[in-house]
């Protein structure tokens, strides 16, 4: 081998680098996931869930209630697509609601918190005046309005309670009272157990579970310590036991947990029926409009039991489609609310997201024979105007929540440019760094030794 006079070394070539020209060797389900990643994680992402899977959840929703409630109108001597158009009717006013709230600032709805909560408290006053109150599948919780049109304003105490709950805390946060418990209790327990107890006099157990888990929703995120969340929990369940012991109807459908036999008396009866619905749809179902189960065998088919229908007729597919909107919806909801620095923002949307995650679960729950019947109608979905109007104007408060988001406002300037303004040329990142937030707070005041 040659060598150089210096005795030193041959010089060794360095390897190539590969080019970056040159395709990369990445598998393509590899790319896919990357691409998926970037895309989840856009600033609106959440913004285009909430208004997509509502948008979605709502028609589909609509195509059931007409194929669901045809025999049962036609049986009552109604022209087949009657419910329909009641529901189109409370869908389009929702849309003017959600619309109206996606456009509303926060400050206006803080505004509104008090009002919607008395005009609540107020209705559901009045639904146990004799003359004004309505019964409907013995309970006492509706108005009418004439003719057909009747109001549930239980319904309206849900939104009342995110409003008004989420206002409150975020005032007592902002003044560093939330170190203390009566501060964190009081008013807004003993408020809620109002709403509960004029809710229960008109006999709507499932109602009462919904605004309850939404107590619990903002007292999580107000960082309640856990002595607090057991104590609050140990009163509603001593509450609820009582309530379940002093009503045989209530009784009998605790017992109908995982049955598959309508048992003495069909005390079962719509349970399985709804079990029936579900396992005779298979994976694609039997198609729209040809269900059996609606034909008079399973009760309320177009309210608490349309999941049921659902599956029949579309299948497992129809059915996981459903749950993979409510799971985006909720995805979505959580997003908003841990990404936002905003203390009411926070407070309202997942006191949005827990009172529509849970009473969806609550409602699925009970189609599947895994959770009593507890009487509540499927979120956007089921029958109900009543239902339908405070959920979409909630969903409007999520979307402007959504919409209010730094990235997401710089996104939409980007894409929306108004006549005779210049595009917003700073980025995100001029207004200072980005700090990603957990939904649960704790207070910035230390809390003394003797209060957790």
């Amino acid at each position: 081998m040659p060598s150089s006079r210096t005795s030193r070394p041959p010089a060794q070539r360095a390897p190539k680098r590969p080019s970056g020209d040159r395709p990369s060797r990445e598998s393509p389900v590899a790319r896919l996931v990357t691409r998926a990643r970037r895309a989840w994680d856009r600033p609106l992402t959440a913004y285009y869930l909430i208004l997509g899977g509502s948008l979605l959840i709502t028609v589909l929703g609509l195509v059931m209630v007409y194929s669901a409630s045809q025999i049962t109108a036609l049986q009552m001597s109604l022209p087949g697509s009657y419910f329909f158009r009641k529901q189109f009717l409370a869908a389009s006013l929702g849309a003017l609601l959600l619309l109206l709230a996606s456009r509303m600032p926060v400050k206006l709805h803080r505004a509104l918190a008090y009002p919607i909560l008395a005009g609540a408290v107020f209705l559901l006053v009045m639904v146990q005046v004799p003359g004004i109150g309505v019964a409907v599948n013995g309970n006492q919780n509706w108005i009418s309005l004439g003719g057909s049109f009747q109001i549930q304003p239980s319904e309206f105490g849900k939104l009342a309670l995110v409003l008004w709950g989420a206002d409150l805390i975020a005032r007592k946060q902002d003044k560093r009272l939330l170190a203390q418990w009566k501060h964190m209790l009081v008013p807004l327990v003993p408020v809620t157990f109002m709403l509960l107890g004029l809710i229960m006099l008109g006999g709507d157990m499932g109602t009462t579970i919904i605004l309850t888990a939404i107590l619990f929703g903002l007292l999580w995120l107000a960082g309640a310590p856990t002595r607090l969340f057991a104590g609050v929990l140990t009163v509603a369940l001593v509450l609820g036991a009582i309530a379940i012991e002093t009503s045989p109807h209530r009784l009998n459908r605790l017992a109908c947990i995982g049955a598959t036999d309508p048992g003495p008396n069909d005390i079962c009866w719509q349970g399985v029926h709804g079990i029936y619905a579900l396992a005779s749809g298979g994976i694609f179902g039997s198609g729209l409009g040809a269900s059996v189960e609606k034909w008079g065998q399973l009760p309320e088919a177009h309210t608490d039991f349309i999941f049921a229908v659902t599956g029949e007729e579309l299948g497992l597919a129809g059915t996981l489609s459903v749950l993979a909107l409510f799971a985006a919806l909720g995805y979505a909801g959580i997003r908003v609310a841990g990404r936002t620095e905003d203390p009411f923002v926070r407070y309202a949307a997942g006191g949005v997201t827990t009172w529509i995650t849970a009473q969806a679960v609550i409602n699925i729950g009970a189609v599947l024979g895994l959770l009593p019947i507890a009487g509540v109608p499927l979120p956007l979905f089921s029958y109900g105007g009543s239902a339908l109007l405070p959920t979409m104007f909630a969903i409007g408060l999520l979307i402007a929540f959504a919409r209010d988001e730094p990235g997401a406002r710089a996104a939409l300037a980007l894409r929306q440019p108004r006549f005779g303004r210049k595009r917003a040329g700073g980025s995100v990142s001029d207004r200072g760094p980005r700090r990603w937030n957990t939904m649960r707070r704790r207070a910035s005041v230390a809390r003394s030794s003797g209060e957790r």
